[in-house]
């Protein structure tokens, strides 16, 4: 009888820690066209979740705004002001795209130039399924996924009608931004 409680026992405790390291982080994105929750697979995902959440801890993101929005791709933010000026970042992290998450719609990813390993703040949000970024395509890496949109889908569908236009050197910025008022964690 003891060896079966103490058996019993065991299996709740592994259960239990399964889910709680399966569930991960989630954060809350605040935007003037809307909230949403973002679950992070610090699991598959470490590094880049780690990164993120730095610069959540920070306040980094307070006032960015989705710079670049494309119905049909995604939309991308958390670097640059209203107006256009890129914010200052921190060092770059390894790309951590062979992780098994794919680029599906509403999953978030890590944004970077052609530098695999360029990723520091910006990120963006799939807004259909993206199988052209997974590893190891487009350029034999792929982009990082590193969590899924799990509350507030009508609000990065709204982002991803928003009219567009160029400002500067940049194209596909919305005509009337749309600001990140901050990033919270809300599950650790």
């Amino acid at each position: 009888m003891f060896k079966q409680l103490v058996a019993t026992t065991t299996i709740l405790i592994a259960c239990a820690h399964f889910q709680i390291a399966q569930a991960g982080t989630s954060v809350e994105v605040k935007t003037t066209a809307g909230n949403f929750v973002v679950e992070l697979n610090n699991e598959k995902a470490p590094k880049t979740t780690d990164n993120f959440l730095k610069y959540v801890n920070s306040g980094f993101y307070k006032d960015t705004i989705f710079h670049r929005v494309i119905n049909g791709f995604m939309i991308q933010g958390g670097g640059f002001t209203k107006d256009m000026q890129q914010k200052p970042t921190g060092t770059p992290i390894p790309i951590e795209s062979n992780n098994g998450l794919k680029n599906v719609a509403y999953t978030i990813a890590m944004a970077r130039t052609a530098d695999p390993n360029s990723a520091t703040a910006q990120f963006f949000i799939n807004v259909v399924d993206n199988p052209n970024l997974d590893y190891p395509r487009p350029d034999g890496y792929g982009y990082a996924v590193f969590g899924t949109v799990t509350q507030g889908k009508e609000t990065i569908d709204a982002i991803k009608r928003v009219a567009t236009g160029r400002q500067s050197y940049y194209s596909d910025v919305p005509l009337s931004p749309i600001v990140i008022k901050e990033i919270n964690i809300i599950k650790p």
